[in-house]
C-alpha cells in the first residue's frame, strides 16, 4: 500500500496521477468473476484511493460516499455512471459512458451507480477526501429515492 503523509490532495489530481502511473501501483489489477476486485492505493491525511476492476456486468449499488467528495478515472475499458435525475417525486437514473482516460469529479452529496455495461473488462482509480467512513446505499421505488442500507468502513469493506 502507498501511504500519503501530511498532504491534503485534490481528488481529481490525485486520481489522474495514480491512473497515469500504473507502474507505481503496489499490485497489478486482478479480475474476479464473483465480484468487483479492489485494492487500497493510498490512505491517510484526509485522502484515500482505490484501484478497482470490473468485468462486464459488474456494478455497484446506487450509493453516496458518506459526505466525502471524490473523483475517479477510467484507466482501461469503459464504465457507465448512472446518477439520479428528476424532481417532485419522479427520480430516475440517467447514464453516461466514460471511456478510458475519462475522469469524473463529484461533491460530498453525490449519489451514483457505476456499471461495466460494455463487453470488455475495465479498470478505474477512485479517490475520496476525507477517507470514507460510511456509504449509504439507495434504491428507487416508484420514482422515490429510498435508503436501503448504510455501510461502515471496517465492517462492510
Amino acid at each position: 500500500m502507498i501511504v500519503a503523509t501530511g498532504v491534503r490532495a485534490d481528488p481529481l489530481r490525485t486520481a489522474r496521477r495514480l491512473a497515469d502511473n500504473p507502474g507505481d501501483w503496489p499490485v497489478a489489477p486482478r479480475f474476479d468473476p464473483a465480484q468487483r476486485w479492489y485494492h487500497r492505493l493510498l490512505a491517510g491525511s484526509g485522502v484515500e484511493a482505490w484501484l478497482l476492476t470490473w468485468l462486464p456486468g459488474q456494478e455497484t449499488d446506487l450509493h453516496d460516499h458518506g459526505g466525502s467528495a471524490g473523483a475517479f478515472v477510467v484507466v482501461a475499458g469503459a464504465l457507465t455512471e448512472r446518477t439520479v435525475t428528476g424532481r417532485d417525486g419522479s427520480a430516475a437514473l440517467t447514464g453516461r459512458v466514460l471511456s478510458a482516460g475519462a475522469a469524473r469529479q463529484f461533491g460530498e452529496h453525490h449519489i451514483h451507480q457505476i456499471v461495466n455495461a460494455g463487453p470488455e473488462p475495465a479498470v478505474s482509480v477512485h479517490v475520496y477526501g476525507p477517507e470514507l467512513a460510511t456509504m449509504t446505499r439507495y434504491r428507487l421505488d416508484g420514482g422515490r429515492l429510498l435508503v436501503a442500507a448504510v455501510d461502515r468502513a471496517g465492517a462492510q469493506w
